[in-house]
Protein backbone atom coordinates (compact mmCIF):
# COMPACT_ATOMS: atom_id res chain seq x y z
CA UNK A 1 0.00 0.00 0.00
CA UNK A 2 1.31 3.44 -0.96
CA UNK A 3 0.93 4.91 2.54
CA UNK A 4 2.83 2.10 4.25
CA UNK A 5 5.97 2.95 6.21
CA UNK A 6 8.80 0.70 5.08
CA UNK A 7 12.09 0.18 6.91
CA UNK A 8 15.41 -1.12 5.65
CA UNK A 9 18.25 -1.65 8.13
CA UNK A 10 21.91 -1.43 7.22
CA UNK A 11 23.67 -4.24 9.06
CA UNK A 12 26.94 -3.23 7.38
CA UNK A 13 26.92 0.42 8.50
CA UNK A 14 30.10 0.00 10.55
CA UNK A 15 32.05 -2.18 8.15
CA UNK A 16 33.85 0.66 6.35
CA UNK A 17 34.44 2.92 9.32
CA UNK A 18 38.18 2.19 9.22
CA UNK A 19 38.37 4.07 5.90
CA UNK A 20 36.26 7.22 5.86
CA UNK A 21 38.23 9.00 3.14
CA UNK A 22 34.99 9.68 1.24
CA UNK A 23 34.05 12.07 4.08
CA UNK A 24 37.34 14.01 4.13
CA UNK A 25 35.75 16.99 2.37
CA UNK A 26 33.25 17.19 5.26
CA UNK A 27 35.80 17.22 8.08
CA UNK A 28 35.48 19.76 10.90
CA UNK A 29 38.59 21.52 9.55
CA UNK A 30 37.10 21.79 6.05
CA UNK A 31 33.78 23.04 7.37
CA UNK A 32 35.61 25.52 9.58
CA UNK A 33 36.63 27.26 6.35
CA UNK A 34 33.00 27.28 5.19
CA UNK A 35 31.73 28.72 8.45
CA UNK A 36 34.45 31.36 8.51
CA UNK A 37 33.42 32.47 5.02
CA UNK A 38 29.73 32.68 5.93
CA UNK A 39 30.62 34.77 8.95
CA UNK A 40 31.68 37.52 6.49
CA UNK A 41 28.04 37.77 5.30
CA UNK A 42 26.36 40.77 6.98
CA UNK A 43 23.16 38.82 7.77
CA UNK A 44 24.73 35.52 8.82
CA UNK A 45 23.88 34.06 12.21
CA UNK A 46 23.37 30.52 13.46
CA UNK A 47 19.75 29.39 13.15
CA UNK A 48 17.92 28.42 16.37
CA UNK A 49 18.33 25.02 17.99
CA UNK A 50 15.22 24.29 20.03
CA UNK A 51 15.13 21.73 22.82
CA UNK A 52 11.57 20.36 23.01
CA UNK A 53 11.90 19.00 26.53
CA UNK A 54 8.20 18.45 27.19
CA UNK A 55 7.64 16.66 23.90
CA UNK A 56 10.64 14.43 24.60
CA UNK A 57 9.24 13.54 28.02
CA UNK A 58 5.78 12.93 26.52
CA UNK A 59 7.25 10.54 23.92
CA UNK A 60 9.47 8.77 26.45
CA UNK A 61 12.96 9.85 25.39
CA UNK A 62 15.56 12.17 26.92
CA UNK A 63 15.87 15.02 24.40
CA UNK A 64 14.48 16.25 21.09
CA UNK A 65 16.52 18.95 19.39
CA UNK A 66 15.00 20.79 16.42
CA UNK A 67 17.27 22.90 14.22
CA UNK A 68 15.04 25.58 12.66
CA UNK A 69 16.26 26.42 9.16
CA UNK A 70 13.29 28.68 8.42
CA UNK A 71 15.47 31.45 9.87
CA UNK A 72 18.32 31.09 7.37
CA UNK A 73 19.19 34.37 5.59
CA UNK A 74 15.52 35.39 5.54
CA UNK A 75 14.84 32.77 2.85
CA UNK A 76 12.79 30.33 4.95
CA UNK A 77 15.00 27.31 4.12
CA UNK A 78 18.52 25.91 4.44
CA UNK A 79 19.32 25.60 0.74
CA UNK A 80 20.93 29.03 0.47
CA UNK A 81 23.95 27.63 2.35
CA UNK A 82 24.78 25.29 -0.53
CA UNK A 83 23.88 27.67 -3.34
CA UNK A 84 25.76 30.63 -1.87
CA UNK A 85 28.88 28.61 -1.08
CA UNK A 86 28.95 27.09 -4.57
CA UNK A 87 28.37 30.44 -6.33
CA UNK A 88 31.09 32.03 -4.20
CA UNK A 89 33.55 29.26 -5.06
CA UNK A 90 32.72 29.62 -8.75
CA UNK A 91 33.60 33.31 -8.56
CA UNK A 92 36.82 32.51 -6.68
CA UNK A 93 37.72 29.94 -9.32
CA UNK A 94 37.30 32.60 -12.02
CA UNK A 95 39.62 34.84 -10.01
CA UNK A 96 42.16 32.07 -9.42
CA UNK A 97 42.00 32.44 -5.62
CA UNK A 98 41.03 30.21 -2.72
CA UNK A 99 37.83 30.98 -0.86
CA UNK A 100 39.87 31.18 2.34
CA UNK A 101 41.21 34.46 0.94
CA UNK A 102 37.79 35.86 0.03
CA UNK A 103 34.90 37.56 1.79
CA UNK A 104 31.34 38.52 0.96
CA UNK A 105 32.20 42.20 0.49
CA UNK A 106 35.19 41.40 -1.68
CA UNK A 107 33.27 39.09 -4.03
CA UNK A 108 30.40 41.54 -4.51
CA UNK A 109 32.69 44.49 -5.27
CA UNK A 110 32.56 46.30 -8.62
CA UNK A 111 36.28 45.67 -9.03
CA UNK A 112 35.77 41.91 -8.99
CA UNK A 113 32.73 42.10 -11.29
CA UNK A 114 34.68 44.19 -13.82
CA UNK A 115 37.57 41.75 -13.64
CA UNK A 116 35.65 38.56 -14.45
CA UNK A 117 32.70 39.92 -16.44
CA UNK A 118 29.17 38.60 -16.61
CA UNK A 119 28.21 35.12 -15.37
CA UNK A 120 24.85 33.39 -15.66
CA UNK A 121 24.16 30.69 -13.09
CA UNK A 122 21.68 28.00 -14.14
CA UNK A 123 19.86 25.44 -12.02
CA UNK A 124 16.77 23.26 -11.62
CA UNK A 125 14.84 23.19 -8.37
CA UNK A 126 11.70 22.22 -6.51
CA UNK A 127 11.92 25.68 -4.95
CA UNK A 128 14.36 26.23 -2.11
CA UNK A 129 17.64 25.47 -3.90
CA UNK A 130 16.73 27.67 -6.85
CA UNK A 131 15.81 30.53 -4.56
CA UNK A 132 19.16 30.15 -2.77
CA UNK A 133 21.13 30.22 -6.05
CA UNK A 134 19.13 33.22 -7.31
CA UNK A 135 19.68 35.04 -4.00
CA UNK A 136 23.43 34.42 -4.12
CA UNK A 137 23.71 35.44 -7.78
CA UNK A 138 21.79 38.66 -7.10
CA UNK A 139 23.91 39.50 -4.05
CA UNK A 140 27.09 39.20 -6.10
CA UNK A 141 25.65 41.02 -9.12
CA UNK A 142 25.11 38.15 -11.58
CA UNK A 143 22.23 36.64 -13.55
CA UNK A 144 20.44 33.38 -12.83
CA UNK A 145 18.08 31.08 -14.72
CA UNK A 146 15.96 28.61 -12.78
CA UNK A 147 13.79 25.75 -14.05
CA UNK A 148 11.17 24.03 -11.90
CA UNK A 149 9.45 20.66 -12.38
CA UNK A 150 5.78 20.38 -13.28
CA UNK A 151 3.42 20.78 -10.37
CA UNK A 152 5.67 23.28 -8.59
CA UNK A 153 3.84 25.79 -6.41
CA UNK A 154 3.38 29.27 -7.89
CA UNK A 155 4.38 30.78 -4.53
CA UNK A 156 7.79 29.12 -4.79
CA UNK A 157 8.16 30.31 -8.40
CA UNK A 158 7.38 33.91 -7.41
CA UNK A 159 9.82 33.73 -4.49
CA UNK A 160 12.57 32.79 -6.94
CA UNK A 161 11.62 35.56 -9.35
CA UNK A 162 11.73 38.07 -6.49
CA UNK A 163 15.40 37.19 -6.13
CA UNK A 164 15.98 38.42 -9.69
CA UNK A 165 16.03 35.10 -11.52
CA UNK A 166 14.55 34.26 -14.89
CA UNK A 167 12.40 31.40 -13.63
CA UNK A 168 9.74 29.10 -15.09
CA UNK A 169 7.82 25.90 -14.37
CA UNK A 170 8.45 23.17 -16.95
CA UNK A 171 6.35 20.16 -17.95
CA UNK A 172 9.11 17.78 -16.76
CA UNK A 173 9.80 15.92 -13.53
CA UNK A 174 12.70 17.07 -11.35
CA UNK A 175 15.41 14.87 -12.86
CA UNK A 176 14.46 15.78 -16.43
CA UNK A 177 14.40 19.46 -15.43
CA UNK A 178 17.98 19.03 -14.17
CA UNK A 179 19.04 17.61 -17.53
CA UNK A 180 17.30 20.45 -19.36
CA UNK A 181 18.96 23.07 -17.16
CA UNK A 182 22.34 21.48 -17.91
CA UNK A 183 21.68 21.68 -21.65
CA UNK A 184 20.77 25.38 -21.34
CA UNK A 185 23.89 26.13 -19.29
CA UNK A 186 26.06 24.40 -21.91
CA UNK A 187 24.34 26.26 -24.74
CA UNK A 188 24.71 29.77 -23.29
CA UNK A 189 28.07 29.25 -21.59
CA UNK A 190 26.55 29.54 -18.13
CA UNK A 191 27.55 27.74 -14.94
CA UNK A 192 25.35 24.89 -13.75
CA UNK A 193 24.95 25.04 -9.96
CA UNK A 194 23.04 21.87 -9.11
CA UNK A 195 22.52 20.28 -5.71
CA UNK A 196 23.07 16.79 -7.03
CA UNK A 197 25.99 15.00 -8.66
CA UNK A 198 26.54 12.52 -11.46
CA UNK A 199 29.57 11.07 -13.22
CA UNK A 200 31.54 14.02 -14.57
CA UNK A 201 29.69 16.59 -12.46
CA UNK A 202 30.88 16.40 -8.87
CA UNK A 203 33.02 19.51 -8.28
CA UNK A 204 30.21 22.02 -7.65
CA UNK A 205 27.98 19.56 -5.74
CA UNK A 206 30.90 19.02 -3.35
CA UNK A 207 30.87 22.74 -2.55
CA UNK A 208 27.10 22.63 -2.07
CA UNK A 209 27.37 19.76 0.40
CA UNK A 210 30.10 21.61 2.29
CA UNK A 211 27.81 24.62 2.51
CA UNK A 212 25.01 22.50 4.00
CA UNK A 213 27.31 21.14 6.70
CA UNK A 214 27.41 24.60 8.27
CA UNK A 215 24.19 23.41 9.93
CA UNK A 216 25.93 20.56 11.73
CA UNK A 217 28.86 22.69 12.79
CA UNK A 218 26.42 25.16 14.32
CA UNK A 219 24.57 22.35 16.11
CA UNK A 220 27.77 21.07 17.72
CA UNK A 221 28.64 24.58 18.94
CA UNK A 222 25.11 25.20 20.21
CA UNK A 223 25.00 21.92 22.14
CA UNK A 224 28.35 22.76 23.71
CA UNK A 225 27.01 26.18 24.73
CA UNK A 226 24.02 24.43 26.35
CA UNK A 227 26.34 22.04 28.19
CA UNK A 228 24.52 19.23 26.38
CA UNK A 229 25.77 15.92 25.05
CA UNK A 230 25.91 15.10 21.37
CA UNK A 231 22.82 13.47 19.82
CA UNK A 232 22.44 9.71 19.95
CA UNK A 233 20.14 9.71 16.91
CA UNK A 234 19.61 11.90 13.85
CA UNK A 235 16.67 11.76 11.43
CA UNK A 236 17.66 13.05 7.97
CA UNK A 237 15.25 13.59 5.10
CA UNK A 238 16.51 12.84 1.60
CA UNK A 239 15.71 13.96 -1.92
CA UNK A 240 18.81 13.33 -4.01
CA UNK A 241 20.59 12.83 -0.69
CA UNK A 242 22.95 15.84 -0.73
CA UNK A 243 21.68 17.23 2.57
CA UNK A 244 21.49 13.84 4.31
CA UNK A 245 24.91 12.81 3.01
CA UNK A 246 26.54 16.06 4.13
CA UNK A 247 25.18 15.83 7.68
CA UNK A 248 25.94 12.12 8.04
CA UNK A 249 29.38 12.60 6.48
CA UNK A 250 30.23 15.30 9.02
CA UNK A 251 29.12 13.18 11.96
CA UNK A 252 30.96 10.14 10.60
CA UNK A 253 34.18 12.08 10.08
CA UNK A 254 33.96 13.67 13.52
CA UNK A 255 32.75 10.75 15.65
CA UNK A 256 33.46 7.59 13.61
CA UNK A 257 32.17 4.55 15.56
CA UNK A 258 30.52 6.86 18.09
CA UNK A 259 28.48 8.77 15.50
CA UNK A 260 24.71 9.15 16.05
CA UNK A 261 22.41 6.40 14.80
CA UNK A 262 21.13 7.78 11.49
CA UNK A 263 17.72 7.26 9.90
CA UNK A 264 17.28 8.41 6.28
CA UNK A 265 13.67 9.32 5.42
CA UNK A 266 12.01 9.70 1.99
CA UNK A 267 8.50 9.90 0.50
CA UNK A 268 7.22 6.60 -0.92
CA UNK A 269 6.83 8.04 -4.40
CA UNK A 270 10.46 9.22 -4.64
CA UNK A 271 12.38 6.82 -2.41
CA UNK A 272 15.52 6.48 -4.56
CA UNK A 273 17.88 6.07 -1.59
CA UNK A 274 15.61 3.42 -0.04
CA UNK A 275 15.32 1.61 -3.36
CA UNK A 276 19.09 1.70 -3.90
CA UNK A 277 19.80 0.51 -0.35
CA UNK A 278 17.25 -2.29 -0.67
CA UNK A 279 18.83 -3.64 -3.84
CA UNK A 280 21.75 -5.12 -1.93
CA UNK A 281 24.21 -4.56 -4.77
CA UNK A 282 25.56 -1.18 -3.58
CA UNK A 283 24.51 0.52 -6.81
CA UNK A 284 22.18 3.41 -7.52
CA UNK A 285 18.66 2.48 -8.59
CA UNK A 286 16.66 5.52 -9.74
CA UNK A 287 12.94 6.10 -9.32
CA UNK A 288 11.06 7.43 -12.35
CA UNK A 289 7.69 9.02 -13.02
CA UNK A 290 5.93 12.09 -11.66
CA UNK A 291 6.80 11.38 -7.99
CA UNK A 292 3.79 13.24 -6.59
CA UNK A 293 4.14 14.11 -2.90
CA UNK A 294 3.50 17.10 -0.66
CA UNK A 295 7.23 16.84 0.20
CA UNK A 296 8.18 18.74 -2.97
CA UNK A 297 11.80 19.25 -1.91
CA UNK A 298 12.24 15.48 -1.65
CA UNK A 299 10.60 14.57 -4.97
CA UNK A 300 13.79 13.43 -6.68
CA UNK A 301 14.43 10.13 -8.41
CA UNK A 302 18.19 9.97 -8.96
CA UNK A 303 20.60 10.02 -6.00
CA UNK A 304 23.64 12.28 -5.80
CA UNK A 305 26.59 10.00 -6.62
CA UNK A 306 28.78 11.56 -3.89
CA UNK A 307 26.12 11.37 -1.19
CA UNK A 308 25.02 7.88 -2.12
CA UNK A 309 28.39 6.40 -1.11
CA UNK A 310 28.15 8.05 2.31
CA UNK A 311 24.53 7.02 2.88
CA UNK A 312 25.21 3.50 1.61
CA UNK A 313 28.22 2.94 3.85
CA UNK A 314 27.34 4.73 7.10
CA UNK A 315 23.56 5.15 7.51
CA UNK A 316 21.86 2.81 9.98
CA UNK A 317 18.38 2.71 8.50
CA UNK A 318 16.40 3.86 5.47
CA UNK A 319 12.69 4.67 5.59
CA UNK A 320 10.08 5.20 2.89
CA UNK A 321 6.80 6.72 4.04
CA UNK A 322 3.56 8.39 3.01
CA UNK A 323 2.74 12.08 3.07
CA UNK A 324 0.69 11.72 6.27
CA UNK A 325 3.95 11.20 8.20
CA UNK A 326 5.19 14.64 7.22
CA UNK A 327 1.76 16.18 7.82
CA UNK A 328 1.78 14.74 11.35
CA UNK A 329 5.20 16.27 11.97
CA UNK A 330 4.02 19.66 10.73
CA UNK A 331 1.09 19.61 13.13
CA UNK A 332 3.20 18.48 16.10
CA UNK A 333 5.83 21.19 15.59
CA UNK A 334 3.27 23.87 14.84
CA UNK A 335 1.20 23.07 17.94
CA UNK A 336 3.74 22.51 20.72
CA UNK A 337 3.16 21.26 24.23
CA UNK A 338 3.11 24.04 26.87
CA UNK A 339 6.62 25.26 27.54
CA UNK A 340 8.08 24.07 24.25
CA UNK A 341 8.91 26.41 21.35
CA UNK A 342 6.74 26.48 18.24
CA UNK A 343 8.50 25.57 14.99
CA UNK A 344 6.83 26.33 11.65
CA UNK A 345 8.07 23.44 9.55
CA UNK A 346 7.12 22.81 5.94
CA UNK A 347 6.31 19.59 4.15
CA UNK A 348 9.94 18.62 3.50
CA UNK A 349 11.11 19.79 6.91
CA UNK A 350 8.81 17.94 9.30
CA UNK A 351 8.88 14.33 8.11
CA UNK A 352 11.56 13.30 10.63
CA UNK A 353 9.44 14.57 13.51
CA UNK A 354 6.39 12.77 12.22
CA UNK A 355 8.27 9.51 11.85
CA UNK A 356 9.90 9.74 15.30
CA UNK A 357 6.51 10.31 16.95
CA UNK A 358 4.95 7.29 15.23
CA UNK A 359 7.84 4.97 16.08
CA UNK A 360 7.63 5.98 19.73
CA UNK A 361 3.83 5.98 20.05
CA UNK A 362 2.60 3.10 17.91
CA UNK A 363 2.76 -0.44 19.24
CA UNK A 364 3.20 -1.83 15.73
CA UNK A 365 6.61 -0.10 15.58
CA UNK A 366 7.86 -1.63 18.83
CA UNK A 367 10.45 -3.76 16.97
CA UNK A 368 11.62 -0.71 15.00
CA UNK A 369 12.04 1.25 18.23
CA UNK A 370 14.15 -1.56 19.68
CA UNK A 371 16.30 -2.00 16.56
CA UNK A 372 17.02 1.72 16.49
CA UNK A 373 17.79 1.70 20.23
CA UNK A 374 15.32 4.49 20.94
CA UNK A 375 14.78 4.61 24.69
CA UNK A 376 14.66 6.91 27.71
CA UNK A 377 18.32 7.86 27.19
CA UNK A 378 17.96 8.86 23.54
CA UNK A 379 18.81 12.38 22.41
CA UNK A 380 17.35 12.94 18.94
CA UNK A 381 18.34 15.65 16.45
CA UNK A 382 15.90 16.63 13.72
CA UNK A 383 16.64 19.37 11.20
CA UNK A 384 13.59 21.28 10.01
CA UNK A 385 14.99 22.23 6.64
CA UNK A 386 12.25 24.68 5.66
CA UNK A 387 9.44 26.78 7.00
CA UNK A 388 6.11 27.40 5.27
CA UNK A 389 7.65 27.94 1.84
CA UNK A 390 4.23 27.16 0.34
CA UNK A 391 1.88 29.00 2.75
CA UNK A 392 -1.37 27.74 1.19
CA UNK A 393 -0.13 24.16 1.34
CA UNK A 394 0.98 24.61 4.94
CA UNK A 395 -2.48 25.81 5.95
CA UNK A 396 -4.16 22.98 4.05
CA UNK A 397 -2.23 20.53 6.21
CA UNK A 398 -2.19 22.28 9.59
CA UNK A 399 -5.57 24.04 9.45
CA UNK A 400 -7.67 21.83 7.21
CA UNK A 401 -6.27 18.37 7.98
CA UNK A 402 -4.91 17.44 4.57
CA UNK A 403 -3.10 14.06 4.61
CA UNK A 404 -4.75 12.62 7.74
CA UNK A 405 -2.95 9.89 9.64
CA UNK A 406 -3.14 6.45 8.08
CA UNK A 407 -3.47 3.44 10.35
Amino acid sequence: MLSEIKFKYNSNSGDKISDISNTDFLSKESIGTVRKFFETFPNYKATPLHSLNNLAKYLGIDKIYIKDESKRFGLNAFKSLGGAYAVSNCICEKLGIDIEDASFEMLKSKEIKDKIGDITFVTATDGNHGRGVAWAAKNFGYKSIVYMPKGSAKDRLENIRREGAEASITDMNYDDAVRYAKSVADKIGGIMVQDTAWDGYEHIPTWIMQGYTTITDEVISQLQDMGAEKPTHVFLQAGVGSFAGSILGYFTNLYREDRPISIIVEPNTAACIFKSASSGDGKIHPVTGDMETIMAGLACGEPNTISWKILRDYANAYVSCGDYVSARGMRILGNPLPGDDQVISGESGAVGMGLLSLILQREKFKDVKEKLKLDSNSKVLIISTEGDTYPDGYREVVWDGRCPSYE
